[in-house]
């Protein structure tokens, strides 16, 4: 009768750490979330599953054109950053790229919506990802 209360108490242990772990697993995945709404970059894995974007020099070249007559009074003729952030080098999605251009930042940086379309776009991320640092 010993044996079977201390499989018991094994078991009851057992309930408990795996509540406990499934509860911390569950409330990472929580502030996963949240912190993934809050932030501006994507998560890295993203790059994986997006194809590679078509570039070209003319893309690029086009790109740089829209960029010095949309975004160069904040981020800096170089993209060096001004008012706005540096833009070499970015570590985010192409994807998230072209919701920022789109959607702009709240107080921060306004949308483009009305002025570029996807076309204006893809050239525009084509001149960002051309950067150097």
């Amino acid at each position: 009768m010993k044996r079977l209360s201390g499989f018991s108490s094994i078991g009851a242990a057992s309930a408990i750490s795996g509540a406990l772990l499934g509860s911390a697993l569950v409330f990472g995945g929580v502030l996963e979330h949240a912190a993934a709404r809050t932030s501006r970059q994507q998560p890295a894995m993203e790059h994986w599953l997006e194809p590679s974007p078509p570039t070209s020099p003319a893309l690029v070249r086009q790109g740089r054109k829209l960029f010095l007559d949309s975004c160069a009074h904040c981020h800096g003729a170089d993209a060096a950053g001004d008012e706005g952030p540096d833009l070499h080098d970015l570590q985010v999605s192409d994807r998230y790229i072209a919701h920022m251009i789109t959607f702009g930042e709240p107080h921060e940086m306004p949308s483009f919506a009305k002025k570029h379309d996807t076309k204006d776009i893809a050239a525009l991320t084509a001149y960002l990802r051309s950067l150097e640092s």
